[in-house]
């Protein structure tokens, strides 16, 4: 009698573990559809990636790719906003279903998330005052370099230019910001970033000195969500080919 209990209550525990193994395993992409909802992470203070216009209206190339995302899949966008450290906990956390955040797909952050086929590139550069001679990292050494935190331009330039002094801030409107008054005058940064500086100030005379890398960007997704990101493969390899996203990236970053 003791036997037949002993192995019922075994068999019934590993009935009960594998039950939990398939609750556990979610399905996003059917949770996605079931509440017409996708939750978005968005830096809308990384323009040309992601701004506000005059009318406080979310836009930029992340903005319309997240926009046609949410449409293609039928769902509607809940924009979450984030800044360049808390893209990656966001999604950890669940505080969103994806990330299209001008997130650069590297080694290290492949290890705590996935991401999608890429979407677009980056280029990761150092720009200053023209008249500065600056050609590759050992010119930065002993200057003040200012630079995103969290950001791909951070981790790179840190690395590259040890012996220069890196100040960072937490986003890239705050970068801009400091560029524009004055308080940096060589930035690590994107071309777009650099842009954006010039339009606000002209009179900075800021170029870009040298490239760092470039690095493609990728949608990010939470581990083991393989249907999730099937979809997103598919919907970013469709829209590659037939031009649209190239069309986005084309209107704010004009190349």
């Amino acid at each position: 009698m003791k036997k037949t209990t002993l192995r019922f209550a075994t068999v019934a525990a590993a009935a009960v573990m594998l039950l939990g193994t398939g609750a556990a395993r979610a399905d996003l992409l059917k949770d996605i559809r079931e509440a017409k909802k996708i939750r978005i992470a968005l830096d809308t203070g990384s323009p040309p990636y992601g701004f506000v216009n005059e009318a406080m209206k979310p836009i930029g190339s992340d903005v319309e790719t997240a926009q046609m995302l949410a449409q293609d899949l039928g769902v509607a966008l809940e924009i979450v906003q984030t800044t360049s450290p808390n893209r990656i906990p966001f999604l950890q956390t669940g505080k969103a279903d994806i990330v299209v955040a001008s997130l650069s797909v590297t080694p290290e952050r492949e290890k705590v998330i996935d991401f999608s086929t890429p979407y677009a590139q980056i280029l990761a550069v150092v720009a200053g005052p023209k008249g500065v001679n600056i050609s590759g990292f050992d010119d930065l050494k002993g200057k003040r370099v200012a630079t995103t935190r969290g950001s791909n331009n951070d981790k790179v330039v840190t690395t590259g230019a040890k012996d220069a002094q890196i100040v960072r801030f937490d986003d890239d409107a705050t970068l801009v910001t400091a560029a524009v008054s004055g308080q940096a005058d060589i930035i690590a940064t994107s071309p777009a970033i650099v842009s954006t500086v010039l339009q606000k100030a002209p009179q900075k005379d800021m170029v870009t000195k040298f490239t760092m890398s470039t690095v493609p960007l990728g949608i990010g997704l939470r581990k083991n969500e393989p249907e999730l990101k099937a979809w997103i493969n598919d919907w970013v390899t469709k829209n590659t080919a037939n031009g649209k996203l190239v069309a986005i990236y084309k209107k704010y970053h004009g190349s």
